[in-house]
Formats: structure tokens, C-alpha cells, sequence
């Protein structure tokens, strides 16, 4: 990972006493560590702030919900669920029951290395038999481990219907929704789970380094890799 990767190059320096680079690398770490920064870093993956609105989203063959909201802790014949972040979930559920479409879609996500019996959307279908959504109108894809494999999964159990809505974070929905279009979908995009705020401040606390930020950070850097590799395909 590109942080992991700076704490590496940071001992390297510091044991080949190479000081002027290691104090670059302070500096680098305290920047991307800072709240203005990462939010401005994080609103430039996640592209314009405009939340959609139902009311203007046109019916589709169906809504795609991915997955990246759940943890899955087995401890024998039973589960612990952690939520990571509901948004995707609860944008499904209300594109669903405002009748953007009659069909809804959880990709079964699964975590590189996760050995859990249960995907992550077969976990969501019974939350949302719980919220109202009927039983027979959800679909879940075979085990999936990322963006190109729910691609995929979605266009194995819709090979007829093309038209989608597809719900997943603001951040991932650029590299989600280009994924998508090449597997010959039409793609209205549902962007959720916004991480940065659509008015950042410069103020003593945003210079300020934090974890959470620090982590904002890596998850853009990430994304962009992401987007990266794909395209060299």
C-alpha cells in the first residue's frame, strides 16, 4: 500500500542515515496526514458533489448494490455482522421502494483471504426482506473479491436486461461505473457514502494531522491505483 510504502522508504533512509530524504518523507506524512488536505485530496477522486436525486432517476431493469459496507465475524454455527458504512445498502433500498426498479441486486463480496461461509449479499438480502423488499424481487451473485468480478457476477444473472442503476461509494464509482459500461450495461450512476465535506475550511484544526485523515488519504491513493490498473486493460 502507497503509505505502507513511505514508512518503508522512512526506515531505509533512516538506517542508510540518508536525513534530507527522511525529513522529506516527515513532511510528506504530515501533509497527507492533515484534514485539509485529505478532504480536498478525497473530493478530487470522488469528482462533483451533487447527491442524486430519486425524483429525477428514470425506472431501470435494475438496481445494483455493491458490496465494501460489512464485516463478517463467524464464531462457529453463528455470525457477527459490523457495520462499515450503511449508505450503499439504504441508496438501494430507497431507489427500490420509490419504484426505480422491481429488481434489486447485492454483489456476494467477500474479503481477499475472508473465510466466512456467508457473502456480504447474502447477508444484505435478509436485511432488506426485513426493511420490506420482497423476497423474490433480490438477486444475489456468485462470491466475488472486487469491482471486476461483480462486473461480471451482475452481468451473469442480467444478460438480457442492460438498463441499471448502480449504487456504490462516491470515490469507487467512477472505476465501478467505466467497469460496468465495458460489460455492455447502461449505467446510471447512484453516488453515496460522500467522504468529504462539500465545504472544506482552512482552520487550526484542519492543519492538524489525524489517523482518520491519514487513513481518507490512503483510501484515495488507493482508488487511484485501482483506477490505474484497470486501465491498462
Amino acid at each position: 500500500m502507497p503509505i505502507a510504502t513511505l514508512v518503508v522508504l522512512l526506515f531505509l533512509c533512516i538506517y542508510f542515515n540518508k536525513k534530507k530524504v527522511a525529513y522529506l518523507i516527515l513532511i510528506v506524512f504530515y501533509t497527507i496526514s492533515t484534514p485539509f488536505f485529505s478532504d480536498y485530496f478525497i473530493k478530487l477522486v470522488e469528482g462533483d458533489f451533487i447527491p442524486s436525486q430519486i425524483e429525477s432517476i428514470n425506472q431501470v431493469d435494475a438496481i445494483v448494490v455493491l458490496s465494501g459496507m460489512l464485516r463478517i465475524e463467524e464464531f462457529g454455527d453463528t455470525y457477527k455482522v459490523e457495520w462499515l458504512d450503511a449508505d450503499r445498502f439504504f441508496g438501494g433500498i430507497s431507489l427500490y421502494k420509490a419504484r426505480k426498479s422491481n429488481k434489486i441486486i447485492f454483489t456476494g463480496g467477500k474479503a481477499p483471504f475472508n473465510r466466512t461461509k456467508l457473502s456480504e449479499g447474502a447477508i444484505l438480502k435478509e436485511y432488506a426482506i426485513s426493511y420490506g423488499v420482497n423476497a423474490e424481487d433480490i438477486l444475489v451473485t456468485k462470491d466475488v473479491l472486487n469491482t471486476f468480478e461483480e462486473s461480471r457476477a451482475v452481468s451473469e444473472v442480467l444478460d438480457q436486461n442492460k438498463n441499471i442503476i448502480l449504487v456504490t461509494s462516491a470515490f469507487h464509482m467512477k472505476r465501478a461505473k467505466t467497469l460496468f459500461e465495458q460489460r455492455g450495461f447502461n449505467v446510471t450512476a447512484y453516488k453515496v457514502d460522500y467522504k468529504s465535506p462539500q465545504k472544506i475550511k482552512f482552520n487550526l484544526i484542519n492543519v492538524l494531522p489525524s489517523a482518520h485523515s491519514l487513513s481518507k488519504t490512503e483510501l484515495g491513493l488507493r482508488e487511484l491505483l485501482g483506477r490505474f490498473y484497470y486501465s491498462l486493460f
